[in-house]
């Protein structure tokens, strides 16, 4: 995924300052160190509803090819 996020990720994802390592992963209900921050929001009880935040991508990356990766992995994993 990280290809497909901009370029030089590598000098601000360096897992300091609110950000995970480029080269680790993971997730957490309203935590801004992770990869992907999940709102609090977003889990109600059994249900799910809102958005998670994906903290990797930079300014300057392209959000289509970002989208189609994410959606690659997800059709992967349902599979």
């Amino acid at each position: 995924h990280i290809a497909a996020y901009g370029p030089d990720n590598h000098l601000r994802l360096t897992g300091l300052h609110e950000t995970q390592s480029i080269d680790k992963f993971n997730y957490g209900v309203a935590n801004r160190g992770a990869s992907i921050r999940i709102p609090h929001s977003f889990v109600a009880g059994d249900a799910y509803r809102g958005y998670l935040e994906d903290r990797r991508p930079n300014s300057q990356a392209d959000p289509y090819k970002i989208l189609a990766r994410l959606l690659k992995t997800i059709s992967e994993v349902k599979a």
